[in-house]
């Protein structure tokens, strides 16, 4: 993994939220994720996301994710949040 998420989370409750939201990020899902500050992106999930660790630079150890959604409207444009800034999931239908 070549990006470093904002925040890194180690508490048991702040996982399993993670690995809540990877159940309902399956390959191909189309979804409308809304963050923790307000933000709404949509896409198609190009590959479930998988709980990752990382260190912070003080060097302690969290997880964290990141969701890659590939644009409704442009496929070619991909949007990325890490799942521990998520609020919402929304599964969308299928055209």
């Amino acid at each position: 993994m070549s990006q470093t998420p904002p925040r890194i989370f180690s508490s048991r409750e702040h996982i399993d939220a993670i690995e809540r939201w990877i159940v309902q990020l399956d390959d191909e899902a189309r979804v409308r994720v809304t963050l923790e500050d307000g933000s709404v992106v949509e896409g198609t999930v190009s590959a479930r996301p998988t709980l990752e660790v990382f260190r912070d630079r003080d060097g302690n150890e969290g997880h964290n994710a990141l969701l890659r959604l590939d644009d409704l409207e442009r496929p070619e444009t991909a949007h990325h949040a890490w799942l521990g800034d998520i609020r919402e999931v929304e599964q969308l239908r299928t055209a």
